[in-house]
């Protein structure tokens, strides 16, 4: 895919990711490396684009796979599963041991969750969950469905969804930092979080993200920032 109809010469394109994997603000990368903050913000952006590109292309999850609904932003606390006030609502899947598919929600109803399911698991997978209704209907799925009911505990043996909340976690402390996100772009920093998450050291997302931008830092001569 790469970056596209982009002014800015190589060099400053490479220090731009370098920044944006280091969760640099926009507006304090393009102080940094010279440049108009909205130039910044728009190539942030173009970042988010490929990142969304590439993570919805990825292989169907297998094995043990745990499944989680979520809710994020807003100011109140909401009723589960008919959207919680202010908030948007959101539904992951994390192979343990592999990577984590998250994605925006209408609601987190059967009809809602099961075809992403079917989408993005393997048959005869196991799925972990917790006692949600929606999730009734992997009792008579071709997948083999484990539930941990958190009223009483939140884990016996490998029956949790600790990876999950895990993510959640995570990607809740990173979008945290932005001080609000529009709605209509919220699924593009969603995916910054689960590129975050599945690509681990910092050392890894750069050269994956320079990968999908075609950008060859072989090819580019060194000179200071300042």
């Amino acid at each position: 895919m790469g970056i596209k109809r982009c002014r800015l010469d190589r060099y400053t394109q490479i220090k731009l990711v370098e920044m944006f994997v280091a969760q640099v603000p926009a507006r304090t990368a393009a102080d940094l490396v010279g440049i108009n903050y909205h130039t910044a913000h728009l190539f942030y952006h173009k970042l988010r684009d490929i990142i969304t590109a590439h993570l919805e292309e990825a292989w169907p999850l297998d094995g043990e796979v745990e499944v989680d609904e979520s809710y994020f932003g807003g100011v109140r606390k909401g009723t589960r599963g008919r959207g919680a006030a202010g908030k948007v609502p959101v539904f992951g899947l994390l192979k343990r041991g592999g990577h984590v598919y998250a994605c925006m929600i209408s609601d987190a109803s059967s009809a809602t969750l099961m075809p992403i399911i079917r989408r993005k698991v393997l048959p005869e997978s196991i799925v972990y969950t917790d006692c949600w209704t929606a999730y009734n209907a992997l009792d008579v799925s071709e997948f083999r469905h484990e539930r941990i009911n958190h009223s009483e505990e939140y884990a016996v043996e490998k029956n949790h969804i600790n990876g999950i909340e895990n993510f959640w976690n995570q990607a809740k402390r990173v979008l945290r930092k932005y001080n609000g996100i529009p709605k209509q772009h919220f699924h593009l920093f969603l995916k910054e979080c689960e590129f975050r998450f599945n690509y681990g050291a910092p050392k890894n997302q750069m050269h994956t993200l320079l990968q999908w931008c075609n950008l060859d830092t072989k090819k580019q001569s060194r000179k200071p920032l300042i």
